[in-house]
This record gives C-alpha cells, structure tokens and sequence, in this order.
C-alpha cells in the first residue's frame, strides 16, 4: 500500500528530504487555474477567464470539460491563442462543468504533453504549485501498474487520485493531500460527478467565486469579475464542492465549513488595459491614484494615523530593531523605507532578501519587529520569512496589496495598500504604494520618538499628501524618456549609479529595465565605481544616473565625470535644481520639484518609463516578459 511507501519515504526527516530532492526541481512557479458549473458555454467562460489569467503562466494552455458523460480535453503549448486556434480545427468542448490552466512552465519543458490538463478517464486536474515528493509517488504507482506520458509532478497527483478514488470525492481528495509535499491549488474533475468541480489548495492562491446560477474557481479575482465579484477565499487543506447552485466548502473529514462571503472592491475594468498599449503603461499612469488612495486614510488630522488598521504606533516604536524583508521590487522599497527610517527616526533597520533572511540564522527576537513587503501576499519565500519571525516571537507586520493573502492571514498586522489589480508583471504601482507606506511609517515613527516635531510631521505629511500631483507631472516626462531609451537599443550592458537614497532607486531602475528589455543591467553605490566596476566601462556603453539629493549631489557627479571621462554614454535623472555643468551628460532628464526625502517616488517614473520604452522599442512583450510570472508562490 502507498501508505507505507509514504511513512518509509515522505515522512523522512527534513534533512534527508533535502538529500533527495533534484535541485533543478526548485525553480520558481505560478500557474493559473479556473473552473466552471453553470449554463453558459463552459469552453467560452473558460477561455475568457484564462485571458485574466494569462499573466501567471503562458507556457501553455489547456481546458477539460464534460461533454457526452466523458471528460474532454483539450490543449496546447504556447500561448492560450494557440488553444483557441485549435479548437477552431478540433471543435470547441460543449459543456457545461470544466476546468482551464495557463502554465509557467517547472517540471516538464513546455509541450502540448507536458500541458494541463492531466488525468485518465475518471480524474482530470489542473494544478497551480510543485509536488515535492512526485518522483517517489512516480515510482510507487509505476509499480502499481500506471504509466505515465508527460514530464510533470502534476500528472502524479492526477493518477494518485485516481488509485485512491473509492466513489466518494472528498475522502479521496483527503488522503491524497495527506501523501503529498509541497505546494498547490488543484481543480479537480471526476468522471462520477458531472455536474461539479472540486478543488483544494495549500499555499497557492485559490478562491470560490458565487454567481447566480453559476460558480467559479479561479487562482485570482480578476479571472471571474465579467461574471461575479463575490467569492469565498480558501483556506489551507479545504475542499471547495462546487455545483451550478451551491458551493460547500469542508474540511478534509467532510465537515462542511461557514465561510465569510469576499466582495471585490474593483470591478473588471480595473483589470483591463482601458486604451493603454500594455498594463504596464496603464499602472504607470495610475500610481497617482494608487498613491493617494493608499495614504488618504492614513491620514487623520494631517497626521499619519494608523489605527483604521489596528497599529499602536507607540508599540511601533518600542522595538529594538525592525528587519525589513522581501523580495525583487518589494525589498527595493524597503530599501527606501530602510534610509528614510533610520535618517528621519533613527532606529535602526535591517532589509534583507526573503530567500537569504530564512536561511541565514537571523538574530531576531521578541524585541524586534519584521515587516515584510509583498504585492501578492502569496510570495513564498516571504510567506516562510513571516512564520520563521513567528516562531521566533518577533512582532510582524506585513505591507500587502491582496486582501485576505497568505501573508495578510498569517502577519500580527497588516498594512493594505490599494494599488487596486496589477497585472503586468514589471511592478510600478504596487512599488510606488508599498513606498509610500513605508513613508507614512518613517513620519510616525520619527514623530513618537521626538525625532521631528508635531509641526514638522505635518509638513512631511502635507508634502507626501501632494505628492500625486508631482508623480502626474513626471509622467509627463514621457517624450524624453522615449528619446533616452532609443540610446538603449544596442546596449548589451549598462550600469545604474546613485548615492543614498538614489542607490536604492537604482536598483529598481535596473530591475525593471533587464527583465522587460532582456539588456543586462546592474545598479551600483556611484562611490564604489573607483573599487572595480569603473573597469567595465567601455566606450559608448549607457549609464543611467539617478542625483537627487542635494547633500551628495557634488560626489555623484565626480563619480558621473568619471565614467564620462572612460567614455560612457550618460542619462541623468535628476532634480530641477540640480546645477549640472553642459558635458557631464549626454541626456538629462529633470524632474519636478519635491521635498528631497519623496525624490525616489518622483525619479522612479521616468525609470519605468525607460525601461518601458526600451522594451518597446525592441518588440519585447512588456507584460510578460520571458522566464518571470507575477509572483511566486512556490520557493
């Protein structure tokens, strides 16, 4: 029995799992999934629920749906346009119960093989994770007798829930989910049950969505919002029975859960381009809203004020230390909060990586505070940072946009940002809230601990309050950021440079242009330049300099010269009045006027709009760039 086989192998100790486990096998995951049980066209709703989805995954794409007491399936690699223009061959399912996937491709190259759905005539699932200890289930049901034809860790838990099933759904769900490891949302399909869809998840996204007459399951809102913008979100190891008129959610006995009824506060336009070439461009002319819609309830008398989400900003400022943790565009931001923190409050703070803090022994305790920083609220590495800091009782915070997330369930509080649905997958927005957060709490704190006063708290407040309208106007700069990109096109290499609060801009800046543009790019410390790297400059080669703060503005400038003397091609970011002599830059892009202190949230806009243009400019697919997925919600 596969029982024993799972005490002998899958329950080894977490050492000896790790001697195991192919280190290929842990490459980042996000996939989309969606089901269906209603009276329209299943294949319709399914394809454009998929199209909502697409930006988890574009490896391939794949439906399943009863038709004539089978399941039919049909699939293919590449983008879900090629699964349309195959159905237009084969014929489209005719249904009125199935379930769809678009793949980022783990376990398996993309292929139409490789594509799910997967199962055999009696089981057919879709699934959004990686299954761990799929080899030796693999080797287990090989030996029972069942082939396999795909490369997938998903294909196992499909014919795992086929050995198991005994008629009865739930109880076969249950010990599957007993067996393996790792991470998933499933949606699953028995032949015996035609009339629904049931689908369980553990640490992948997954909601119910509750129509009239129909119902859903979707990795994400954005997937259902055409049809409802009701849904139920569901917890880890629960099983979702989903039918035309009814969803029950249980637990893995069967014992039938009360759920509270979710309401999206957006509604589907928010998920569209509305008239924008891509999403990214779009979410970079709504980050004045986004900002604003962020920071005007937290603020209360023209004071920060965080008690609408539950914060004593007194407890806030008791601690030691605060560690800031995430990671790729949220741990720039925190490297933003992390100056403006210590220079305005003077505590000291710590950001750190999500993958590096968890397995580097951190020194926290109860006397510390963690915040971390996620747009999904389902990144897996920050998950796990948020429950290691649990563990270690330090006080967490976290800083999400996805109410009901992972991160927003498992944190002591929770900062929403509302950034409202981000689709492409290059963050703009959800960067530029997450920064604003972080300096609504810099004012907070500076001000308990009689670092500036009540009357300069206000002025900050009032500055970031206006600071929309400033973002507007650098929006505006979009003409010369075009031209600045068009100088990119046949760079191979280039380098960001910056000091202080401009270094940590950088680095977002290189961020979004090498994974949208595919040029290779690096962000430096300007006062590093002289310690190695200023043997990279070439002749011609761009470097995009980010001089804002007018302390330092004079030593950023020597380190600009200095590349320029090596032959450099120079774009400078900087601020209106920043005196800059005719020859120290090829381009000079000037922003409008700020407080120094809000200078990243007004310089990360003509970034982006570099790093959109020079990917536009090159024919790259701007919102979904190569190799990326949105979030990842496996390590």
């Amino acid at each position: 029995m596969i029982h024993k086989v799972h005490k002998r192998y899958f329950l080894c100790s977490h050492a000896n799992w790790n001697a195991q486990v192919d280190v290929q096998e842990w490459r980042n995951n996000m996939c989309g999934i969606v089901g269906y049980v209603g009276r329209r066209d299943c294949a319709d709703v399914l394809i454009n629920a998929l199209t909502k989805l697409e930006y988890r995954g574009y490896d391939s794409a794949g439906i399943a749906v009863f038709e004539n007491n089978a399941i039919r399936v049909e699939k293919s690699k590449g983008r879900l346009q090629n699964l349309v223009d195959k159905m237009k061959i084969d014929g489209k399912p005719q249904g009125h119960v199935g379930i769809g996937h678009t793949r980022w491709a783990t376990h398996g190259e993309p292929s139409d093989i490789n594509s799910h759905p997967h199962g055999n005539k009696r089981v057919t699932i879709v699934h959004n994770g990686i299954i761990e200890n799929y080899k030796q289930i693999k080797d287990f049901l090989i030996k029972e007798g069942y082939s396999f034809v795909s490369e997938t860790d998903t294909e196992t838990v499909a014919k795992l829930l086929d050995y198991y099933y005994n008629g009865n759904p739930i109880e076969t769900i249950a010990r599957v989910i007993a067996e393996i490891k790792g991470s998933y949302a499933l949606g699953i399909m028995f032949r015996d049950y035609p009339d629904a869809i049931f689908a369980v998840r553990k640490e992948c996204p997954l909601i119910a969505g509750v129509g009239e007459g129909e119902n859903f399951i979707a990795s994400d809102v954005p997937a259902i919002l055409q049809y409802t913008r009701n849904y139920y979100l569901l917890e880890q190891n629960e099983i979702a029975i989903v039918k035309e008129d009814s969803i029950k959610i249980c637990d893995i006995h069967g014992m039938e859960i009360n759920k509270e009824l979710q309401t999206a506060d957006w509604d589907e336009d928010a998920a569209e381009k509305g008239g924008y070439e891509h999403f990214m461009l779009k979410e970079i002319h709504e980050q004045p809203t986004a900002v604003r819609t962020t920071i005007t309830p937290r603020i209360v008398n023209g004071m920060p004020d965080f008690a609408s989400d539950g914060i004593d900003i007194n407890k806030l400022s008791s601690y030691r230390q605060i560690f800031i943790v995430a990671c790729g565009t949220a741990m720039h931001a925190g490297m933003v909060g992390k100056y403006v923190i210590e220079k305005m409050a003077r505590v000291s703070v710590t950001v750190d990586i999500a993958s590096e803090f968890r397995y580097r022994d951190p020194l926290i305790t109860d006397k510390d505070l963690v915040i971390v920083i996620s747009q999904s609220g389902e990144t897996a590495d920050t998950l796990a940072v948020l429950k290691l800091a649990k563990e270690m009782k330090a006080a967490t915070l976290a800083v999400v946009n996805v109410k009901g997330s992972s991160i927003a369930r498992e944190a002591d509080h929770v900062i929403y940002t509302h950034a409202g649905p981000e689709i492409s997958v290059a963050s703009t927005k959800a960067y530029m809230v997450q920064v604003a957060v972080m300096y609504l709490i810099a004012f907070a704190l500076s001000r308990e601990t009689g670092h500036i006063t009540d009357a300069q708290c206000a002025e900050f407040t009032e500055k970031l309050k206006n600071i929309p309208a400033v973002i507007e106007e650098a929006i505006g700069l979009k003409d010369r950021c075009q031209f600045a990109a068009s100088k990119l096109l046949n760079a191979e290499s280039l380098l960001y440079i910056g000091r202080g609060l401009d270094y940590a801009l950088s680095m977002e800046g290189s961020l979004k242009l090498k994974e949208i543009s595919y040029i290779h790019s690096e962000s430096y410390a300007a006062g590093e330049l002289k310690h190695g790297t200023i043997s990279l400059i070439t002749e011609g080669m761009p470097v995009i300099a980010v001089a804002t703060q007018k302390s330092i503005v004079e030593k950023t400038i020597s380190n600009i010269k200095e590349v320029k003397a090596r032959g450099a091609m120079v774009i400078l970011v900087c601020g209106k009045d920043i005196e800059v002599e005719d020859n120290v830059a090829d381009i000079i892009i000037r922003l409008p006027e700020a407080d120094e202190v809000l200078m990243p949230m007004v310089a990360a806009v003509p970034l982006q709009l570099i790093a959109y243009y020079t990917a536009v400019l090159k024919g790259c697919d701007v919102d979904k760039p190569r190799n990326l997925a949105k979030s990842v919600t496996v390590e």
